[in-house]
């Protein structure tokens, strides 16, 4: 199996930065995509950006240009920068792993624990 642990969010007054990361472990063949989530009280868990092992992103559109997604494939490590921070970015965040633990094994989703982040006005 794989375990995904998140680490680096926090309080942050608006417009101020944090940086999200999130390392994945165990029965690791490959890992095709990595991405995080965040959900908010009352609402959908969303994707707020994406990127494939080939290195293509894709962000939601309210985080475009704030919000910068990385991976180091050789540590299994997805990293979220996000800066000028809004109160609506206030959510818990979710990461988010599609990987094949053996050659010929079917992808499957993993996910992290959760890891609050939250903006202060």
């Amino acid at each position: 199996q794989v375990q995904l642990v998140e680490s680096g969010g926090g309080l942050v007054q608006a417009g101020g930065s944090l940086r999200l990361s999130c390392a994945a472990s165990g029965s690791i063949f490959s890992i095709n995509y990595l991405g995080w989530y965040r959900q908010a009280p009352g609402k959908q868990r969303e994707l707020v950006a994406g990127i494939t092992s080939g290195g293509s992103t894709n962000y939601v559109d309210s985080v475009k240009g704030r919000f910068t997604i990385g991976r180091d494939n050789a540590k299994n490590t997805v990293y979220l920068q996000m800066n000028s921070l809004d109160p609506e970015d206030t959510a818990v965040y979710y990461c988010n792993a599609v990987a094949n633990i053996c050659s010929g094994c079917y992808s499957e989703n993993y996910w992290g624990q959760g890891i609050q982040v939250t903006v202060s006005s």
